[in-house]
């Protein structure tokens, strides 16, 4: 699952994006409204979280604007207004859920969840490449119909190079995607999580998939048919 958080609340945003990726879900993390509209509009996302109280474009607005512009994806709103017409003023604006600020994590993740099983919304697209597919829904990974066992930090940097198949992805943006509060550590070990990866989903006899740019990073992709 790939969700864009929305806030400015430096402390709030890294508890909640933290527990987020103890969860396995890759956050992106916009500290402005506006820095948040322009990422929901040119990256795919399978949930944004945004904050009410933004100090450029509010929560409100930005839902509306997105809903305007025929972005679908679920949004959640998260408040510290209790008041209910704020709450519907927030469902008025396109929002799917809108909660409390001070609700617990498991709470906000149960909505997350709750968000992507409903029937009418977007469903997040299972990654393929290959013969490799990735199901952000229930993060199970296979390749060549066989299920395949990914510590947590080996399937988000799968994730991430999935996502951008085809594409270079530098060593330095894989860790700021997986944990950027933490990225000069995983930076440190995320070779040896790359080799743990490129062990566990190549097959003797089938194509290689994850490749080395020497000097700038990865790219997945399979050989053309």
């Amino acid at each position: 699952m790939r969700l864009l958080l929305i806030a400015d609340d430096d402390h709030m945003a890294g508890l909640l994006a933290d527990g987020l990726r103890e969860e396995c879900v890759v956050v992106d993390v916009a500290r402005s409204g506006r820095v948040g509209h322009e990422k929901a509009t040119t990256t795919t996302y399978d949930v944004i979280v945004v904050d009410w109280e933004l100090s450029d474009l509010d929560g409100i607005t930005v839902c509306r604007e997105l809903r305007v512009q025929g972005v679908p994806i679920p949004i959640l709103i998260l408040t510290a207004r209790g008041a209910r017409e704020d709450r519907v003023a927030g469902l008025h604006a396109g929002a799917d859920e809108c909660l409390a600020k001070s609700s617990a994590f498991s709470e906000v993740l149960a909505r997350i969840r709750a968000l992507l099983r409903r029937p009418d919304l977007t469903r997040p697209t299972v990654l393929t490449v290959g013969d490799l597919t990735l199901d952000p829904r229930s993060q199970r990974v296979m390749r060549n119909q066989q299920p395949l066992m990914l510590t947590r930090i080996e399937y988000l940097i799968l994730e991430v190079l999935m996502r951008h198949a085809g594409e270079v992805v530098t060593r330095n943006a894989i860790a700021e995607s997986i944990w950027p509060t933490e990225r000069k550590q995983l930076l440190n070990t995320l070779e040896v999580h790359i080799s743990g990866v490129r062990r566990k989903i190549e097959v003797r006899g089938a194509p290689r998939l994850i490749h080395t740019v020497w000097g700038r990073g990865y790219r997945m992709e399979a050989p053309e048919q």
